[in-house]
């Protein structure tokens, strides 16, 4: 009971996880069950979650365990993620920089307090012109024309 208003504090006892995503240091919180499904990856993955918040999670198969993009490593909380089934591990094989850490941020679903680090070489590798396994699905930056000579027409 509360000694100010005689009335019982009732505390909430459902999962509230939150989840930290480094370098950035953004931490947010969600109530377990809750969280809008973004259709990419699993309910409630950390891919999933990212999306939810407004947090950069590259992921070039649309969270369809079919790439590498949303390699993460697990600083904090491994306990507190689902257990990788073996499609995830077999892909994580081909990943780079590849720990005993890593994870899919599309495959391991939260179920408490979390901080996954994105790698550098993930949060930059699209946006610094690196290609995709999606072919041309997402295209590299176009480079300046330094030549001085007409721009190209099509026909």
């Amino acid at each position: 009971m509360s000694l100010f208003s005689g009335r019982s504090t009732a505390r909430y006892t459902e999962s509230v996880p939150k989840v930290t995503f480094l370098p950035a240091n953004v931490t947010v919180e969600f109530e377990s069950g809750k969280l809008p499904y973004k259709d990419h990856g699993k309910p409630e993955s950390l891919l999933d979650i990212a999306l939810n918040f407004g947090v950069h999670l590259e992921h070039a198969c649309g969270g369809n365990n079919a790439c590498t993009t949303c390699h993460v490593v697990v600083k904090n909380g491994e306990e507190n993620l689902s257990e990788a089934e073996d499609d995830e591990l077999d892909r994580l094989e081909t990943a780079a920089d590849l720990t005993l850490h890593s994870r899919l941020g599309c495959q391991c679903i939260v179920k408490g307090d979390v901080v996954a680090e994105i790698p550098a070489w993930n949060r930059n590798y699209i946006s610094e012109g690196g290609g995709s396994i999606l072919g041309d699905a997402i295209p590299p930056p176009k480079k300046p024309q330094t030549d001085g000579g007409p721009e190209p027409t099509t026909v």
